[in-house]
């Protein structure tokens, strides 16, 4: 029998993820639902755009839904950790030095589910993260598993 994958959440990830669905379930499914009654009212349903598009919206809710529903029911929550034994962990927000362009850079490390790198949440499965993972403050590391690997230095660990 395989191993379910646990899907690594922050509490704050979690309660996003909560909230989503309780949008979905007891608002966005009745809205959708509306659209498609209203556009079947309009007739002819093989030529009804308005019903092509709720529908399409109804499955993009529907999938979300159980999508998030599977994470639910398969998650981790990242547990709060020692500080005193500062190391890179998932839940960890940590200052780099990149050598290559010479900048320093501050990713908060967490789940592939709420990795967005956008706001500079990155997945500890990342090129990144793999490399820096279980490191020191003042430590190094290279970055591999990409075109041109790296090297980084730890500068700040925050747990």
């Amino acid at each position: 029998m395989a191993k379910t994958k646990k899907h690594l959440l922050t509490q704050e990830g979690l309660k996003k993820l909560q909230a989503e669905l309780r949008l979905l379930v007891d608002v966005k499914r009745a809205d959708v639902i509306k659209l498609i009654q209203e556009a079947r009212e309009q007739g002819d349903l093989s030529e009804n755009a308005d019903y092509d598009s709720a529908k399409a919206t109804q499955s993009e809710i529907e999938s979300r839904i159980t999508e998030i529903q599977d994470i639910l029911n398969h998650y981790e929550i990242i547990k709060e950790v020692d500080t005193k034994n500062k190391r890179v962990i998932v839940g960890a927000k940590v200052t780099i030095h990149d050598h290559s362009d010479e900048c320093n850079y501050t990713y908060e490390i967490v789940g592939p589910i709420e990795s967005d790198p956008a706001e500079n949440k990155i997945s500890h499965e990342s090129p990144v993260a793999k490399a820096i993972m279980d490191k020191k403050e003042g430590e190094s590391a290279e970055v591999i598993g990409i075109e041109h690997p790296y090297k980084v230095t730890i500068k700040k660990i925050v747990l």
